[in-house]
Formats: C-alpha cells, structure tokens, sequence
C-alpha cells in the first residue's frame, strides 16, 4: 500500500490528528489501523524536561528498534491513548531505528536521551504496548493534575 492514494491520505490524516491532539508522535494502531507505520514530528522544543531537539515530521514504517547501549533514564510520559494520566517510564537511551521512509525507502537513525524515549514509546503502540505496561512504581502513574501537584519539579526524588 506504500505510495497509494490511500496510504498518503492515510499519513496526512494521522499528521493532522497529531497536530490537533498536540502530540508529538502517533501510530496507527491509535487510529485503529493495523500498520507498522508511526509518525513523529517534533516542533515545540520547549518541554517539561527543559530543551529538546526538534524533529522533522517523518513517517516510520516497519520500524526496527535496536538498543544500542542499555544504560536508562526515566521521564514522565503522558499518551493519546492514555488521556489525562501521566507515568515514570525508564528505558534504554541510546537507539538505532531501521525503517522505510514514506516512499519506502530504507532508512536508519540513532538516537540518545529523549528522542530515544519518543521513539519507544511510539513504537511499543505497534507492538500492542502502552507506557503503563512499562511501569515500574504504580505510585508513579498519577492523573495529570496530581503529576502537577506531587511529581513535577520533584524528579531528584525519584527512585533510581
């Protein structure tokens, strides 16, 4: 279906999904499609977690996510399919992705820090994975307001 009238429709209806949920990537499987294909553009920089790099809007189809050093850190993840909760994910920080690209050509990335952590989380919804499922500390999945209250600037508290 690469290339077809229905799979670039396709694309533009999930970039347009995720511009008007705010988000930062989203994946088929959100929008009830049974594709290996993901979606991530980030152009806000600013965030809870200070400066991050921006990304371009880009398609990733069958991903291939390879960690690459499995040393961790935990951030605060919030999702679409999650609405209104919030919860402390630790994952590997340095990953390499092998995908197509939206004409199906082959593609490779690294990545480190948080652009790793958007990936796997992105990704884990093509697997039938939710951050939830990754939680170590149910005490650190909270509401959105109650993440505000207790959790954000408190990260220095957080388990190692």
């Amino acid at each position: 279906d690469i290339g077809s009238a229905a799979f670039v429709q396709l694309i533009q209806d999930m970039q347009d999904t995720l511009h008007a949920s705010g988000g930062i990537g989203l994946a088929a499987p959100q929008v009830n499609i049974p594709y290996q294909l993901a979606v991530i553009e980030i152009i806000n920089t600013s965030s809870r977690y200070g400066e991050i790099p921006a990304m371009p809007f880009a398609v990733y189809i069958n991903p291939v996510l390879t960690v690459v050093e499995d040393t961790r850190a935990g951030y605060w993840e919030g999702c679409l399919s999650v609405p209104g909760m919030m919860g402390y994910v630790e994952r590997p920080q340095h990953i390499r992705v092998d995908y197509l690209d939206a004409q199906a050509r082959a593609q490779s990335i690294s990545l480190r820090g948080f652009l790793a952590t958007v990936f796997q989380h992105e990704f884990d919804h093509l697997h039938g994975h939710l951050y939830v499922d990754r939680l170590k500390d149910p005490s650190l999945f909270a509401f959105e307001a109650e993440y505000r209250q207790f959790h954000q600037g408190n990260l220095d508290e957080l388990p190692d």
